[in-house]
Parts: C-alpha cells; structure tokens; sequence
C-alpha cells in the first residue's frame, strides 16, 4: 500500500508532464507546491481505497516523506476542512455501487508492480504434490474472494470499512461512514459509535441502541421504525507470512480474504514447506490449521476462515513425505502425517490406472542404516502405515495374454481371437469368416509357443482338415495359425505394352487376356501405330545359351475386336507397337534474340540449315551482334537398368494405376495390398537405383563416387555449340551452316559494347570496348596482372562460345584479340610452396658439391 500511495501522489503532484518524463523521488517533493484540487484528488483516492487522512500521513511518511512536509500536508488538509471527506450523511438514498476493493494496478496507473509478480524466484516445476498450486507461470487460481455478497453477519468491522446505515418505517434517513482510526462510526446529529471489533449482528444492536434515542419507534416488541446495517466498501487489512513460503512478508488483503488468499500472494510453500500443517496465529495463539490436501483431494476449501488485521500465518517444514512410482494417476512426492495408511496415500495419488498390479505393492522403507523391500498386498492397504522417505513402487500388469489365438493370412478378418475350451482350427477358421478365394490350401502352419518359451511349427494339409478328410487340430493358448496366398508363392504377374499407343506401360495380368484388350487398356493405338508390325516378346522357354525371348508377330484388325485368331497374352509378355515407315512427326526449334521474326519454326526437311531459318525468320535486325551467336542443342545420354530394377518398376507403375481406379474388384485390392506389401520395404528398389545412378556418372565422368564424395557431378541436359554466323550468311550451304536437330535453339544477342576480366587479375571487372585494342590493354584497364597470374595461359572467351588462348614463340607472347563481349581470363599459379630449412640446407650442399666437381675436373685436364 506504501508504494501504491507513492504512486498517487507523484502521479497528482505532476499531472502537467509528459508521461514519458522520469519522476522525482518523495523525499523531494515540496507540500507548498501542490494545489487545493491536487490534494483533494489525492484524498480522495486513498479515501476510495478505504484509507483516511491519518494513514495517508503516516504512510508518507514510512515512504520517506520530511516531516516537515508531512506536518505541512496535515495543515493543508485540515485548512481544507478535509479531516471528515471519508465520510459522507445523506437524508436521502444514494446510488449505491457495489462493493469493490481498490485496484492496485488500476489507481496506479503502471506506476508500480502490482502485487503477486515475483521477480527472481524460481518457479521450476515440482514434482512434490500441490507445489504448483500458488505458484506457477500461468497463475489462473487466484482465490479471490467475491467481495459483492450479502453481508457476512460474522463480519468484524474495523477501521476502513464503509458502513451503510438504513432506518426505514416511520422514520426515514440513510447514514453512510467510515469507522476511523479509533475503531469510531461518526453519524451526524448521533455522534461517534464504538463498533471497531464487533461482529456485523453485535454492531446492528449497538447502533439501533443508540438510535432508539432519536427515533422512538425503534423500541418496543412492536416497533414502528426500522434500522439496517450492511457493508459497503471493504477496508484492507495486513497479514503476515513467515515460515517456509516462496515470498514471506507482509501482504496487504482484502478484509474477506482467506488464508488461501494470503498464500496465493506469497506464492505458497516452498520446496522445503509444509502443504498440511499450516497455522494461523493470531494475537499469539494458533486459532486453526490449515491443511491443503483438504482442498486438492476433497475439494475442502475451509473458506469460513476469514482473515483478520495482523493476522500472522506460518508455514512449517514439511512432516514427512514418501513417493509414489509407477501406475497410479498422480506419481508424485506426498507429504504424510502420522498415522496416514497407503489407502490414504493411494487416495493422494488418484488412484490406480487402469493398467496397474493392483495385487502386490512393493515399497522400499529406510530402516535405520539401510533400506529394506516389502511387500504389501492388496487386502492391507488400509493397515500399512506410511513413513517419510517410504518409495513405492506400483507394477503393471504382464503384456501376455491368458486366452489368445492369432490367424494371419488368407482369412477375411485377421486378428486375435479368443481360445475357448475344446476350440479347433476349423472354429478358428468360422470365427475370422472362412477362407479367402486365394488361400493355399494344401499347406497352413501353426506357430505354437511352450512353457519355457520355446516354439514349434506345425504342418497341416489345410485342405484334409475343412473337408474332414483330416482330423481337427485342437489350439493352445498363443497359438498363432497362418494361412498362405496363393500369391504369396508366386512373383505378381503383369504384362507390359510399348510403343505407338497412348499409354505405354505395365497392366495386370488376366487368364486368356488377348493382345487387342490390353491395347485398349493402354488407351488405344496412336496415329503412327503399324498395325500390321506388331510382336509379342514372351520370355524364352529354351535352356540354350543366348535365348532371351521368343518373338511372336500379331496381326491386328483396325476395330481392335478379338477373333480366334486373336494372340492370347501369358505373364510377362512385352507387346510392341512399331511406328508406320516413314512416319514424322512435326520436329521444332526455336530462334531468339535479334531476328525480325523470332518464334517456334517446323524444320521443313532433313537438309534444312541455320540459314534457312534465319531467312525464314525475316533475316537480322539492325542490333544485332552475329558474332555472338550460339546455337543451344539438346545432349543424350544412354543408361541401361538391370532386369530387377525394371521390374520392380513395372510394378510400381502397376501400383500407380491401381490408387487411381476408385472402382477396383476385390482381387484388385488384394493384388494392391500385396504390392504395397512387396514393395514398400524392398531395398533392392534403392539399392540398385543409387547403383544406377553411381554408374551413370561413372560413365560420363571417369570417375568412380565414392561415400567421401560431396559434391555430385552435374549433368547437363543442354551445352552450347560455338557457330559463326555471319561466315554463314556469307556462305549459305558450306560447312559451317550446320544442319539442325529437333529442340535446337538458334539465339542472337544485341550489339555488345563490354569486355569482362576474371581471375587473377589486380582488380576483376567488367569494361567499355574500344576497336583496335589488344587484351594487354584491357588487363590494364583491370590494374595489370596481379602477383600469382599465370601469364602465358590468359585465354579469352568470345560471346559465341568459342575459346581462344595465348600463344608463345621464341619467348614471346601472342594474345588473342577482343571482341564485345568478350571474356578474358586470367588463371594463377596456384600457391606458392615455402622451402623448408632442410630442403635449403640440401639444395646449398648440393650446389657446393657440383662445384667443387667442376673444379677438380678444370684443375686436372
């Protein structure tokens, strides 16, 4: 309250400056300077929050207020004849709001912290029960009392509080005041009524006592004039919390709150308090006994407690706690009292879960210098009594099952089952409703598990046993019966269609399938397709080395409709459709850049050239660059796949097709199940695609890609071919007019005017090109070669693509000439490598052994 009535009255002392500028401290501030309505203002706010004119003084003061500005703010106010603004008589009845405690936050408008914001201590969570009550990040049970109820008759008034006073009846008049300092309720024309300490039912009599002086019809067994005293505004009171709590100190509460209340502002007990022993002392005695678990467990909140002024609560060290582990809905630390029994301690923890032991509790109990284990069954929980540093230990129950048979496989409904007495596989068979269309029923297996865990499997003709050719096999706990596919033993068969039909690909297979239903499967044939050349490639029967498939032509009919000469398909054939002979289809390439028409061109014939094009394209523009024109063609690159990677392929594409079809048979979606089942967890898919992958580079590249390599060789599916355009034009037809391919691009850029430099030259850039102007001249324009420039390797790029390099001869260097649009490159030396002591050491030894050599071979002819 001292650091609210601070920030009220440097708020009102300052009103006129800016809410940005810093406020000066109490202890200078200056009484004479404040105006009337300041302090009025000032009086009246603390008179809301349920503080008179004396406390406000005081307060001050305690904050750091001179006393001799105290003793001028006392002057004031009494010259303002503000010692009774607290108070307030009416003969007539008032808007009565209802009944608030003051804002803290509110009033004082972000001056300070609200109370309850506890910086610096450690909210970590807790594994003790009830530790995260009071405290935690996100406080939302705050225990505040509801302070707009019917006025408790139990209710101690005291100074602060507001009292309303209603006489009603013969005699009409309405009183409403404060009690002051010394415990006095102040009514006009009446006079001071000592009330402080009463009840709010003693306070009625005492006051309509001293009414009946002043108004006759109170009196008697049949009175004619009424008298009602209810709250109005609650007062504040100070509690004091001590002991084991997060924040101990003095609170200011409201007059209706708990100790709940009070804890809550103190954050509650720490990780060394006591939640069940907690004590409200007040005038030196213990009047009650808190105890938390009372709330938590029974839902007791023991909310007739109702705090008073100078009320001290004190929270002990803990009694004793023992854990609890395992399957129970609350494993966590419990604090114990004497003669609590794990029935109580279960009735903490929630309970068991549902997947709990309940039989056997193990608890590990400190005897004296050691630990011991016991056990404690379930018709003694009520007995067992529990001691601090008690662990306890609920198991759960085994993961086995006492009536459990298994059927996989070939049956409609998979799963478990339960054993009944006398059951067989025929039974077992009827509860999963019956065999699958597909079932291998000359074989099932039964996978029986013993006592000591070991396992058997059993062999059965399933067959002989549903036609009772074959005696029943009676099941045994655990039994788990599988039941093969057809499919599961045979590769899933498909055909596959290549060539001039719309979509080429892999089909399922079906009995007596002909070559026209799968075409029209496909999506039926292209304009191209050759009806006449079409081949059935059908994997060889023959044991003769070299004999890959057998080759089987077909004729077709136009309507594609079966006849009985149609070819009937088996498993994994390959129908081939060939294209019609001298069939084209429309081949393009494209111009762009600085051409009078650019677009898409058809390639009329198999000789037509770059110069065709261009012509057909409305010949050059006035920009245009010729010297830097490319020509931008499609690269190919072969790579072969193994056999099993084709065919799981195949198969992938088969699955593909399958998702798609909303409307798939029953045998459909098994064959789908089973793909996915193949499929999705094969490794020879990955395993042989990065294989692949490994061997395609190693092709294009040369080099071998080990697991240390990081940095993929890029594949280019595009390169530029370097073309001299202007030769061209000059000299249609020749050689240099080279005859286009289908996807080439012809590009012609505008005139350029630059030259770039890269590499190791002193200041890498890109500059204005200048006729008849060598490369030295353009590397100076770049400040000369640097240090480490490998001179006699510069080469330049011309913006056609074409590369010309620096020549030697006889020690003199020739450079190529430049372009617009030119490159030029410099490349380094690379690094320079230092020579060590010991190599100088025996490069100087060296060097002096051949010259002593010389000398004796000249000293001796």
């Amino acid at each position: 309250m001292v650091c609210l009535l601070l920030g009220l009255l440097l708020f009102i002392q300052l009103p006129q400056q800016a809410a940005g500028q810093s406020l000066p401290d109490i202890a200078t501030i200056n009484v004479d300077e404040l105006t009337d309505d300041q302090i009025r203002e000032l009086i009246r706010r603390a008179s809301d929050a349920g503080i008179n004119e004396m406390e406000l003084i005081q307060m001050a003061r305690l904050r750091g207020l001179p006393a001799r500005e105290a003793e001028k703010l006392q002057e004031r106010i009494e010259q303002l004849e503000m010692a009774t603004a607290g108070r307030r008589s009416r003969t007539t009845a008032s808007k009565r709001e209802p009944r608030r405690q003051v804002d803290f936050n509110e009033i004082s408008q972000g001056l300070i912290k609200v109370q309850g914001e506890f910086d610096g201590v450690n909210d970590k969570s807790s594994n003790i029960f009830g530790a995260d009550l009071f405290f935690n990040k996100n406080r939302r049970l705050s225990f505040e009392p509801n302070l707009n109820i019917a006025t408790p008759k139990n209710y101690i008034l005291g100074p602060g509080d507001m009292v309303y006073v209603d006489i009603y009846g013969e005699s009409e008049q309405y009183y409403e005041a404060n009690i002051n300092p010394d415990g006095f309720l102040i009514l006009d024309n009446v006079g001071p009524i000592s009330v402080s300490g009463k009840s709010i039912e003693e306070a009625t009599g005492i006051i309509r006592n001293r009414l009946a002086t002043y108004y006759p019809g109170i009196r008697g067994n049949n009175p004619s004039t009424f008298v009602q005293v209810t709250l109005g505004n609650v007062r504040t009171i100070q509690v004091h919390l001590v002991g084991e709590v997060r924040l101990p100190g003095t609170f200011t509460l409201s007059a209706f709150s708990t100790v709940f209340n009070a804890l809550y502002a103190a954050g509650g007990p720490n990780e060394n308090g006591s939640m069940r022993n907690i004590k409200v002392i007040r005038n030196g005695k213990a009047v009650a006994t808190v105890d938390v678990y009372d709330f938590l467990v029974e839902g007791k909140a023991n909310l007739d407690l109702k705090l008073q002024d100078q009320d001290l609560i004190l929270v002990e060290p803990f009694l004793a706690r023992a854990t609890v582990k395992g399957e129970v809905k609350r494993p966590k630390i419990f604090e114990i009292k004497e003669g609590d029994s794990f029935e109580d301690l279960l009735r903490y923890a929630g309970g068991f879960t549902d997947e709990a032991f309940k039989d056997r509790i193990n608890v590990t109990r400190i005897t004296g210098k050691e630990r011991a284990v016991s056990d404690i069954f379930n018709n003694q929980f009520g007995l067992f009594l529990v001691k601090g540093g008690d662990e306890f230990q609920v198991g759960r129950v085994l993961n086995r099952f006492t009536n459990r048979v298994q059927v996989k496989g070939a049956v409609f409904r998979e799963g478990n089952y339960a054993l009944s007495e006398g059951m067989g596989l025929r039974q077992l068979i009827r509860n999963a409703e019956g065999l699958r269309g597909d079932a291998y029923m000359e074989r099932a297996s039964i996978l029986r598990t013993f006592d000591d865990l070991s396992t058997e499997v059993l062999t059965v003709n399933l067959k002989d046993i549903m036609d009772g050719r074959a005696s029943d096999i009676s099941l045994q706990r655990e039994d788990v019966v599988r039941i093969s596919s057809i499919y599961d033993l045979q590769e899933e068969y498909y055909v596959q269609i290549n060539g001039e039909v719309r979509n080429p690909g892999t089909y399922p297979f079906s009995k007596n399938m002909a070559v026209e239903e799968l075409i029209i499967m496909a999506g039926g044939l292209r304009e191209a397709a050759n009806i006449q050349d079409v081949e059935i490639a059908r994997r060889s029967a023959s044991t003769a080395e070299g004999n890959f498939s057998d080759i089987i032509p077909v004729n077709l009919n136009a309507n594609l409709i079966p006849d009985a000469q149609s070819a009937i398909l088996t498993p994994f054939d390959m129908v081939v459709v060939r294209r019609k002979s001298n069939f084209n289809l429309d081949k393009l390439i494209k111009v762009e850049g600085q051409v009078n028409s650019p677009g898409i061109f058809p390639i009329k014939n198999a000789e037509e050239r770059i110069s065709d094009v261009i012509k057909r394209a409305g010949g050059l523009t006035a920009f245009a660059y010729p010297q830097g024109a490319t020509l931008i063609r499609r690269t190919e690159f072969y790579e072969t796949e193994s056999e099993q990677l084709r065919r799981q392929r195949n198969l992938l594409d088969l699955q593909q097709k399958l998702l798609m079809d909303p409307n798939n048979t029953e045998a459909q979606e098994l064959l789908l199940e089973r793909l996915f089942r193949d499929l999705g967890n094969d490794p020879e898919v990955i395993g042989e695609g990065l294989e692949a992958a490994a061997s395609k580079r190693e092709v294009l590249t040369g080099i071998t890609e080990t697991k240390a390599d990081i940095a993929p060789v890029k594949i280019r599916q595009t390169e530029a071919v370097a073309i001299d355009l202007e030769a061209i034009i000059r000299n249609p037809g020749s050689d240099l007019d080279m005859i286009l391919e289908e996807g080439d691009i012809i590009s012609i850029p505008r005139q350029l005017q630059t030259v770039r430099l890269r590499g190791d030259v002193v200041y890498p850039a890109t500059v204005r090109f200048e006729k008849e102007r060598g490369m030295k001249y353009y590397i100076n324009r770049a400040g000369g070669f640097d240090i480490r420039a490998n001179r006699k390797r510069t080469y330049i790029v011309y913006a056609n693509g074409e590369v010309a390099r620096t020549k030697s001869i006889l020690g003199l260097r020739s450079y190529p000439s430049v372009r617009p649009g030119s490159e030029v490159i410099v490349p380094t030396k690379g690094p320079r490598i230092p020579i060590r002591p010991g190599e100088l050491v025996g490069l100087a030894t060296g060097l002096a052994t051949l010259v002593l050599v010389v000398t004796q071979i000249n000293n001796n002819p």
